[in-house]
């Protein structure tokens, strides 16, 4: 069982608060994922929800059972740190059994716990090699496998990818995600790069300067950003976001539209512009183009449309995907 539940959680580091207050329920078997910016406190939530770092105020409750002071050890979770934090003298086998020889367990039931735990991982064939003989993918796999022997109620990852190259990034992204269909078990992920919340969560939550801003599955916080903050950091590329007299004429005081609901044209349309940059991907081309009278607007468009920098084009919104925002930066629904 993995339900973790956070009452009123607050952490403050000296004179500076950096989690106000938090409410949260992670049910059993979830994937949630913290997003959002450097500084915002979702590694700090984690650590708080691992036991390594104390709270100033609050609760946190696993499977119904406070642990707020309870140690990490006696937490019944496993943590996969940024760094892979491997034992470079031992081989991939004796990392990934040390938590087992720790807790005594006798040699046929760490073998075959370690193995069984390598095939998951595709680790098998490395069984007998060191870290230092592994790619970053590889080792960041022995660090997942050390952390599933010990069976825990939930994993916590803390920016697992980092570390790794773009290529690399999305493959692991992958595995973890397969990962998880495979054990059923409650995941947290941190990170700061919304393609990983988008991609991997079924929940995300938001967080902005230690605050809440948003929690629901990727497709809601697409759909339905709740204020201009999630509405500006959910979505690749972000949304465009028009203050002024075009949004007022929707009874707004700023209107957001994603690039992928702007229809482009070199005839007509609703928005005159001057195409600038041309970001070429293959299937997909993100142009910017410099629209009269509402600045700079990204656009996503097919990857062969006939167009070049200096270009005129007009741009027309989907009028059910235009978000409207009031003054204080809230979604008008």
């Amino acid at each position: 069982m993995g339900n973790i539940t956070l009452n009123n959680v607050r952490k403050t580091f000296g004179s500076t608060e950096v989690i106000p207050g938090i409410d949260l329920e992670i049910a059993d078997g979830e994937f949630v994922v913290f997003v959002g910016p450097s500084g915002c406190g979702k590694s700090t939530l984690l650590r708080l929800i691992a036991g390594l770092e104390d709270l100033t105020s609050g609760m946190i409750s696993i499977d119904g059972r406070e642990v707020t002071d309870e140690p990490p050890a006696k937490r019944g979770l496993a943590m996969v740190f940024q760094s892979y934090a491997l034992y470079p003298h031992m081989s991939v086998y004796n990392n990934i059994a040390f938590p087992l020889k720790m807790a005594k367990l006798d040699k046929a039931s760490i073998d075959k716990t370690v193995r069984a735990a390598a095939e998951t991982l595709n680790l098998t064939p490395y069984l007998d090699r060191r870290p230092g003989q592994l790619s970053g993918g590889q080792r960041q796999r022995v660090a997942i496998g050390r952390a599933i022997v010990r069976q825990p109620g939930a994993f916590l990852f803390d920016e697992p990818l980092s570390n790794l190259d773009a290529a690399l990034r999305g493959t692991m992204r992958l595995e973890i995600s397969e990962l998880h269909q495979h054990l059923k078990t409650t995941m947290i992920y941190v990170t700061h790069d919304q393609v990983e919340a988008m991609t991997m969560a079924d929940k995300i939550v938001v967080l902005n300067a230690g605050n809440i801003e948003q929690v629901g599955s990727p497709l809601e916080l697409y759909r339905s950003p709740r204020n201009l903050f999630v509405a500006g950091f959910i979505g690749s590329p972000r949304m465009n976001l028009i203050s002024g007299g075009e949004a007022e004429r929707l009874d707004a005081a700023t209107i957001g539209v994603r690039p992928e609901h702007l229809n482009l044209s070199t005839e007509s349309g609703k928005w005159k512009g001057t195409v600038g940059v041309a970001e070429h991907l293959g299937s997909d081309t993100f142009l910017h183009v410099h629209a009269d009278g509402l600045g700079q607007l990204t656009v996503r468009a097919d990857g062969e449309f006939p167009v070049h920098h200096g270009d005129t084009v007009w741009l027309t919104p989907e009028p059910e995907r235009v978000h409207r925002f009031n003054a204080g930066g809230e979604a008008i629904r």
